[in-house]
């Protein structure tokens, strides 16, 4: 008895160290004490008052963790230059689709609770995907079109990786009044996406890489096989148990000094100017606030997104919280896309996510296996299990001349690892 009890104590003891090793609240510390060069990092500071001075950027937060360790969370430039007011690094920005992972995440859990199979029809749980059409022709008159059977349905595993022949932008779907990206407006996905979902694709599904509208039809599918709102199901699942506190589809009135001011470049010469007062600023805290993009509706803090970045990083786990597998992130972060490519950068697309091939990570520092993705509105994140990294780099520029500086960014950080 007594050896039995030794037996289980070691196994126990055993398992904690193994869980212990990951994470689960950040540290902070030195750079050095995790490989990474004080010196070499202040490079970024830099890099960023240059573009600042430049008038690319209003401003950014930069956040960077190794093995835990937070060696950058730091905020540069100002909130709002026209009142004076500084950025914080508890700022909130819009993400837009930094919401994509959010959102596959919370299929993913779902998935592992076998609410469904990933190579389901879409058509099971949302009927109006029944018998999917493909786009041969549209009038650009009236937006009539003519269109011919899809071959086969689309499934969830096309939805995740972008190749069902949803698009994003489509005269088919401003006909039919379906939002882009956001909506002022008193209306739900549970309105809109049946309506996507009778509208012809663009291509048969598994054909090409389209991104588009299909983070937003996951949305609705989380619902659907849920019985919750789409919010409350993130808030409750996914935000509350890794304490991302300042993440959501709105911003309270006890927040909305903390909203970051949109800024546009759109001259003929280089520069920002404020983006004026629209839809396309005011979405976070006017209107009924009643559409839940999942593709891109979301705003958070860089630490917060950070926490789920280190989610992800440490398989799963943080906070204390298991949200998913290790071998449910493996699958995410695999090819999913056979030979197709992620536009010209020569990567593979998972269930959610960019990941970073041979080819890809031979034009700019990073590693192959690594998975990433951005937001409209210039926001980017990278996690490299690799070097057990994370970093969140936000800005709040759109539209922009000057894509790239989350790159150069990137390319510091990693400049940074000496050990």
């Amino acid at each position: 008895m007594k050896m039995k009890n030794l037996y289980l104590f070691l196994l126990l003891t055993l398992s904690t160290g193994i869980y212990a090793q990951k994470p689960q609240q950040f540290v902070i510390g030195p750079p050095e004490k995790v490989g990474m060069s004080s010196e070499r990092l202040s490079r970024i500071e830099s890099l960023i008052n240059r573009k600042i001075s430049e008038k690319r950027i209003p401003g950014a937060v930069v956040f960077v963790a190794r093995h835990g360790q937070i060696v950058l969370n730091r905020a540069y430039g100002m909130n709002d230059a026209e009142a004076g007011k500084s950025l914080k690094n508890d700022d909130i920005f819009r993400i837009m689709s930094m919401s994509k992972a959010l959102t596959t995440t919370a299929v993913m859990m779902l998935y592992e609770e076998g609410k469904f199979n990933l190579d389901d029809p879409i058509s099971k749980y949302i009927p109006e995907f029944k018998n999917p059409q493909i786009l041969d022709t549209v009038n650009p008159a009236d937006s009539t079109f003519t269109a011919h059977p899809a071959k086969k349905e689309i499934t969830i595993r096309h939805l995740l990786s972008h190749t069902a022949g949803i698009p994003y932008e489509s005269a088919l779907y401003a006909k039919a009044k379906i939002p882009t990206y956001y909506s002022m407006k008193p209306e739900k996905i549970s309105e809109t996406i049946p309506k996507l979902a009778a509208l012809p694709k663009i291509h048969e599904p598994g054909e090409k890489f389209t991104y588009g509208l299909n983070t937003d039809v996951l949305g609705y599918f989380i619902e659907v096989i849920s019985g919750m709102p789409f919010d409350q199901f993130l808030k409750k699942r996914v935000f509350e148990p890794l304490e991302m506190n300042d993440t959501g589809f709105s911003v309270d009135d006890s927040k909305k000094s903390r909203l970051v001011k949109v800024y546009e470049e759109i001259g003929k010469e280089p520069g920002i100017t404020p983006k004026p007062s629209s839809m396309w600023t005011e979405y976070p805290v006017s209107g009924p606030k009643t559409y839940f993009s999942g593709g891109a509706g979301l705003t958070s803090t860089a630490t917060d997104y950070a926490k789920f970045c280190q989610m992800m990083l440490n398989g799963g786990s943080f906070n204390n919280k298991k949200l998913l597998s290790r071998k449910t992130i493996e699958l995410m972060t695999m090819n999913q896309i056979g030979d197709l490519e992620v536009w010209d950068r020569k990567n593979k697309f998972g269930l959610g996510f960019e990941i970073y091939t041979e080819a890809g990570h031979a034009k700019l520092p990073s590693s192959v296996g690594a998975f990433e993705w951005g937001g409209m509105y210039y926001t980017h994140y990278t996690i490299d299990p690799k070097e057990d990294l994370i970093l969140v780099v936000f800005f709040q520029v759109w539209p922009t001349k000057g894509w790239g500086i989350e790159k150069q960014v990137q390319q510091l950080i990693y400049q940074s690892i000496i050990d």
